[in-house]
């Protein structure tokens, strides 16, 4: 209707809903809060700078992993581009009996206004089939996933994109999941 496909549109909806019972807004918004909540588990192998910024925005951390769903530990928080954070990307692993089973990850827009974004992972593996969401987004693009067992989470790439007026003002690729 407004420029939103129908995935869009349930996806959004489900969230909403999802968020709205736990008492929780979209992560963008939930950073504007002054309530801090429990924390999110945060991954043994998460950097320094993902665990300062779960510090410091503890709310947008944890609302971007109840969008993934139960069990997933904060991997990685990066403010995008740079610290005037037009958007941040966030990746969550989930672990299984034999290592990592699941990688999460969430693209927040944290300009106040639609973007079109992009968000795509992809499992470590040639041919692979990546999973991906984009369109023009108020406030986040995901969750999108990959599963299956360790080998095939472990050095999963995410890209994350943010364009404004056609031009691309985030591309980031990066790993969704630890890379031994």
């Amino acid at each position: 209707m407004f420029g939103f496909n129908v995935k869009s549109r349930r996806r959004s909806a489900v969230a909403a809903a999802a968020l709205a019972m736990l008492g929780l807004a979209a992560p963008q918004a939930i950073a504007a809060d002054a309530t801090a909540g429990p924390g999110v588990k945060i991954s043994a192998r998460a950097s320094d700078k993902a665990r300062a910024l779960a510090a410091a925005d503890p709310q947008s951390v944890r609302a971007a992993a109840n969008l993934c769903g139960s069990g997933y530990e904060l991997f990685m928080a990066e403010r995008l581009p740079d610290a005037t954070r037009l958007g941040t990307l966030f990746t969550y692993t989930k672990s299984g009996s034999s290592g990592l089973s699941g990688a999460c990850a969430i693209f927040d827009n944290n300009t106040g206004a639609k973007q079109y974004m992009k968000l795509k992972i992809c499992p470590n593996r040639t041919g692979a089939t990546c999973d991906t969401d984009e369109g023009t987004f108020s406030e986040y693009a995901g969750p999108v996933y990959t599963t299956g067992y360790n080998s095939y989470i472990l050095c999963s790439k995410v890209t994350a994109v943010m364009k404004s007026g056609g031009v691309a003002v985030i591309d980031r690729v990066t790993y969704a999941a630890p890379c031994n």
